[in-house]
């Protein structure tokens, strides 16, 4: 399905206004999709709304399914009386406005969250029942995943001392499952208030006719609920540890590469059951979301794959992916969703066929076509329709922060070829140009609007 001409504004669900430490989906959430319908744009696009594990990042997750805790709104616990405004009140979520605390979030924010869902878990519970049944595939292996993980003070799996609830056995994880049902449930029903949250926004969304482009990496991580849970789907030893993890190789950028360390998919026994749980996974997605960006798309045509143990990425290699064996089971299930490939980074002729081939729009980011590292990237005048423009994602500086560091040489090429000028203004010269692009969606981060550098960077 192709997206028609429009235009959005990236912003994560975590960077709303908020007065407890981290955007979320209340109050702020309800304004910003006013906005954007007032300022006549169809999409919000936001970054993965998953669990954060170490490093606080939505791309290495405990779930590919489980949905991130920190973005449940406190008003409207306290709306539900599942929470006093005293209760709130008396944490300090962090000093500063501008940033996330994350340490003072894993400190402070769970211990509310448990007990809200005590609180929740005493009244009636039939909508809960029903998401329990709906959400069965994912939800009982990540909630007794994460039990497991604090009862182990959150080692990685790997590192458990049970070896039969390390390996997943199915009596042991069911005698565990019954030890700590109280723990369990809680587990759950957070869940359930982070959905049940997330539907109103999508229901007000539709409402105003914006949409939601989603994100999901790849990869999912070593230390996950999917791969504790379903081992055969990744290439791991006997033992459970990987044989070769995620990458990229060397290039102008890093030159040891970038080791991301996720197990890499074991697409051999993935094609065997037709790819089920990458159809789950999407079909998941398909529900919360009205598009869904997959980032590193060209591992799925190729992925670079480094020997476990590794300090760097140098030592990798390609090796072929699923291709368009994927891509088709995913067309055929779900032929009026929309999915835009993250196409950027490394390109070769197999990964530009591969494009074609599934018909998905790839991505264009206006700032690359003036780095002079990588000469790779189209000017705007070689866009194609069926892609996706930005300014800059949330992996690049936002424009006002790239004027500040990037080559003088680079900023004089930019500001000749578009026309740039103090009057319009550095940024708005660069979203004018993303505006008038040929590509079918325009997306500038909500900095770019701002006018913001220094510190806005998002990665």
């Amino acid at each position: 399905m192709s997206i028609k001409r429009s235009s959005g504004i990236l912003l994560p669900v975590s960077a709303l206004p908020s007065n407890y430490g981290i955007g979320t989906f209340g109050k702020a959430a309800f304004e910003f999709i006013d906005f954007l319908k007032d300022a006549g744009q169809t999409w919000w696009q936001i970054l993965p709304l998953s669990t954060t594990g170490y490093g606080n990042s939505p791309y290495q997750s405990f779930s590919a399914f489980a949905g991130n805790p920190y973005l449940i709104d406190l008003d409207i616990l306290i709306e539900q009386k599942l929470l006093e405004k005293s209760e709130v009140l008396a944490i300090n979520f962090g000093d500063n406005p501008s940033r996330i605390d994350y340490g003072k979030l894993y400190e402070k924010r769970n211990s509310l969250l448990t007990l809200a869902a005590k609180r929740g878990l005493n009244q009636a519970q039939s909508e809960f029942i029903d998401f329990k049944v709906q959400n069965s595939d994912w939800l009982n292996d990540f909630a007794i995943f994460m039990v497991l993980k604090e009862k182990f003070n959150m080692m990685s799996w790997q590192d458990w001392t049970d070896s039969d609830l390390r390996n997943c056995d199915t009596e042991s994880v069911k005698r565990a499952s019954e030890l700590y049902k109280e723990e369990v449930d809680i587990i759950c029903y957070i869940q359930f208030l982070f959905f049940q949250q997330w539907q109103k926004i999508r229901e007000y969304a539709m409402k105003c006719k914006v949409k939601i482009l989603g994100d999901i990496p790849l990869y999912v991580s070593l230390d996950s609920a999917d791969v504790w849970a379903n081992p055969e789907y990744f290439q791991l030893n006997e033992d459970r540890i990987p044989v070769e993890v995620s990458g990229v190789p060397p290039d102008y950028f890093t030159a040891d590469g970038q080791l991301w360390s996720n197990p890499l998919y074991n697409w051999t026994k993935l094609h065997e059951e037709n790819y089920s749980w990458w159809v789950d996974r999407i079909s998941f997605s398909s529900k919360i979301y009205d598009a869904l960006r997959i980032d590193h798309f060209r591992g799925i045509e190729s992925y670079w794959s480094v020997p476990y143990g590794e300090k760097t990425a140098i030592n990798g290699r390609w090796i072929k992916g699923p291709g368009m064996d994927l891509i088709s089971v995913l067309k055929a299930e779900f032929p009026e969703f929309i999915f835009v490939a993250e196409d950027l980074g490394y390109q070769t002729p197999e990964v530009q066929q591969l494009l074609a081939d599934s018909g998905f729009p790839g991505m264009n980011v206006l700032q690359l076509a003036f780095d002079y590292r990588d000469s790779g990237n189209p000017l705007p005048h070689e866009y194609t329709r069926n892609s996706v423009c930005y300014v800059g994602t949330h992996d690049n500086a936002p424009i006002m922060l790239w004027k500040a560091t990037a080559r003088e040489q680079d900023i004089k090429d930019a500001q000749l070829y578009f026309g740039l000028n103090e009057q319009e203004g550095f940024n708005w010269g660069f979203i004018r140009a993303g505006l008038g692009s040929v590509s079918d969606l325009f997306v500038a981060q909500m900095q770019d609007y701002l006018g913001l550098a220094e510190n806005s960077r998002i990665n």
